[in-house]
């Protein structure tokens, strides 16, 4: 059985549908502050059974010695904890204490438990400003530029140290570039709980009418068109990155890194040109200085992965967006706006 913390999130629950799609038992831990019961549900819509589910914080020590007492663990999927940039510039003691208290708690149980074998949610944002592009796992992690990304190096920090001292430890750090999209079926994607931090799920609610428009960060970045570059990858790509992981991880103890992204950055214009092409909705634009935090140009060097994973990512921005919008479009068909909203005939 495999523990999924933050399973309800947009990452974990990808990642427990692939699981489950490959027969595995998953169970979900998760205190709901960014997700809710029914992506649950929707898992089970889209895997044909319900997930265990544990409602919980990631911190909670009693209920994690309770878990691993009581279910048949043999590895966990480390995706809880808080993901926006701007949010943790405003509350980096918050960020601290989730992602980096609460790893800290969570490898406390497990080691006592005997569960030694971890695959965790880390993030491109451990690189800091990095100037070499593409960035590679030899890059150094330097001065990641927010909370965030400090909270993550800093909980990489401490799973490479207890991993130093117990042989038994297998570890894989994956540094996400830039998640979106959604499942195929168009019935499980993010469902941000909040006002979004991030580009797509915001470009969403803009197409669809909930927001007016879509707020772009610094115009004069030294990109060709002014605007941030990133490496945007799909969710279900990523997902299947986690299951190479794992099973890496069986015959290979110690702390393993990889980058998880294409290899090829857009930017925030080339993203909304695209949508608008895939949709044929028309994103009306605000331009605004840039936010604390972020930085100009990420993308990955994602070899590694390739070369010892067998994993690349398969899908392309297109793809990504058709994704994403097929599931805008079944969340808008949830509250009777079928009408309003139209995917293109993609053939796919």
């Amino acid at each position: 059985m495999i523990l999924v913390t933050g399973g309800a999130g947009y990452i974990g629950s990808h990642v427990a549908v692939e699981l489950m799609a490959q027969g595995d038992e998953v169970l979900i831990l998760d205190n709901l502050c960014n997700s809710s019961r029914g992506a649950l549900e929707r898992i089970a819509q889209v895997t044909g059974r319900m997930p265990g589910f544990i409602y919980a914080d990631i911190r909670n020590r009693r209920v994690l010695d309770t878990v691993f007492r009581d279910y048949p663990i043999d590895a966990v999927v480390h995706c809880a904890g808080l993901k926006a940039v701007g949010e943790s510039v405003r509350e980096p003691l918050r960020y601290y204490a989730t992602n980096v208290g609460g790893s800290v708690t969570l490898c406390q149980a497990m080691a006592d438990a005997g569960v030694m074998r971890l695959v965790f949610s880390s993030s491109a944002t451990v690189y800091g400003d990095c100037t070499q592009m593409p960035i590679a796992e030899t890059c150094p992690t330097g001065q990641p530029t927010n909370p965030y990304g400090q909270s993550k190096l800093m909980a990489e920090h401490v799973m490479r140290s207890m991993a130093a001292s117990d042989p038994r430890w297998s570890v894989g750090l994956l540094r996400y570039f830039n998640p979106i999209g959604a499942h195929r079926s168009g019935q499980l994607g993010e469902m941000p709980s909040q006002t979004p931090n991030n580009l797509l799920p915001y470009l969403l609610q803009v197409a669809n009418r909930e927001r007016a428009v879509l707020r772009v960060f610094g115009t004069d970045y030294p990109t060709a068109d002014g605007t941030g570059i990133r490496d945007y990858v799909h969710v279900l790509d990523l997902a299947e990155g986690h299951l190479r992981a794992l099973d890496y991880l069986r015959q290979a103890p110690g702390v393993h890194v990889w980058n998880l992204g294409t290899g090829r950055g857009h930017s925030v214009l080339e993203v909304v040109s695209a949508f608008e092409r895939v949709t044929g909705v028309t994103v009306p634009l605000s331009f605004e200085s840039r936010r604390a935090g972020d930085v100009a140009r990420c993308w990955a060097d994602p070899s590694k992965a390739a070369q010892q994973l067998g994993w690349t990512a398969r899908r392309d921005l297109e793809c990504m967006l058709e994704d994403a919008w097929r599931w805008q479009c079944y969340l808008a068909a949830q509250v009777e706006a079928q009408g309003l909203f139209q995917l293109p005939n993609t053939g796919r």
